[in-house]
């Protein structure tokens, strides 16, 4: 069941970097910092999840 999470939050980091793009095109600063932390952030645990339940 956890898995389904990791990948949940794996989705989620995969559209903050998308945000971190369109803001490094608008140039909007403020958004670019919160977009790129949610995808550090979600990204790490994304991938903490998925190891953890694949190796057991």
């Amino acid at each position: 069941m956890h898995i389904v999470l990791g990948i949940l939050f794996l989705f989620v980091a995969l559209l903050a970097v998308v945000s971190v793009i369109r803001q490094l095109k608008f140039k909007n600063m403020f958004a670019l910092i919160f977009s790129a932390l949610t995808a550090l952030v979600f990204g790490f645990f994304s991938i903490a999840t998925i190891i953890s339940e694949i190796t057991g």
